[in-house]
């Protein structure tokens, strides 16, 4: 993470105000406290802020509820001056295939990571275009292109949050407003602990999931937050419509399994 103190007022982000739903902890949280680090006032919107540090203002808010959103997004501008980037980090995920998931399902998680965003970005809109560093990240994931196993209701709302991305920066390049998204590789959290939790074999599926990355081992939610900082910074000022990958390589590389050696240093 950066070392810059976000209390001196310095930083590619001094003078900037930013909202991270899901701030409340796992990779909200980091994102929360990169963009402090580097200056920046945050407000970390989530349904339980109790447990924020001093530095991060704490702001209640149900992305799966309009009046909320909208309360949450004024409380912001109220305290903090205004808003110049919105990082929609709020997200659920569930496990099992289409014979596994109700309708119940499939709407608690579309609602969450998918129109969760959606509300948030209509409340912010007034403010960002009044921002001159005006940026949107929104989380995605590898599983938008890529099919994990019993992740089809994920996959489909990170699919969905894709589409979204490109459609918003489209709509908003005109007004300045920059919208970006991160795809991360399975990332190590409590959400993924949790999880993990679900499965009969919780260390063998934690196995698979450290393989899965060419570089053997989950993303680290630093590395997230890092790339995030990345595209919410004035610093990128002609990036936008871009799908970041943090992924260990999984996405793109194709790596062959270490070959064992015996005695002689022939392979086996």
């Amino acid at each position: 993470m950066s070392t810059v103190d976000a209390a001196s007022g310095t930083g590619e982000y001094a003078g900037l105000v930013a909202a991270v739903t899901g701030g409340g902890a796992g990779i909200g949280l980091a994102i929360a406290e990169e963009l402090a680090a580097r200056g920046a006032r945050v407000a970390a919107l989530d349904l339980d802020t109790s447990a924020l540090p001093e530095h991060l203002t704490g702001v209640r808010c149900d992305v799966t509820d309009r009046a909320s959103v909208q309360a949450a997004i004024d409380e912001v501008a109220e305290k903090l001056g205004g808003l110049d980037v919105l990082v929609n980090n709020a997200g659920i995920s569930a496990v099992g295939t289409v014979e596994d998931l109700s309708d119940d399902d499939w709407h608690r998680v579309l609602d969450v990571n998918v129109v969760g965003i959606a509300r948030a970005t209509a409340a912010a809109l007034p403010l960002l275009r009044a921002s001159e560093h005006p940026a949107i990240v929104n989380m995605c994931s590898i599983g938008a292109l890529n099919g994990l196993p019993q992740r089809v209701l994920y996959n489909a709302s990170k699919g969905a949050v894709l589409a979204l991305t490109y459609a918003m920066a489209t709509d908003h390049v005109g007004e300045g407003i920059r919208v970006n998204c991160v795809s991360p590789g399975t990332v190590h959290t409590g959400f993924v602990d949790r999880m993990l939790a679900k499965f009969p074999d919780p260390v063998r599926e934690k196995a698979a999931m450290d393989a899965r990355q060419a570089t053997g081992r989950m993303v680290s939610p630093a590395e997230v937050a890092d790339a995030v900082a990345y595209l919410a910074s004035p610093r990128s000022g002609s990036t936008t419509g871009t799908a970041l990958e943090v992924d260990g390589g999984v996405t793109h590389l194709r790596v062959r399994p270490v070959q064992k050696t015996d005695e002689s240093g022939a392979g086996s």
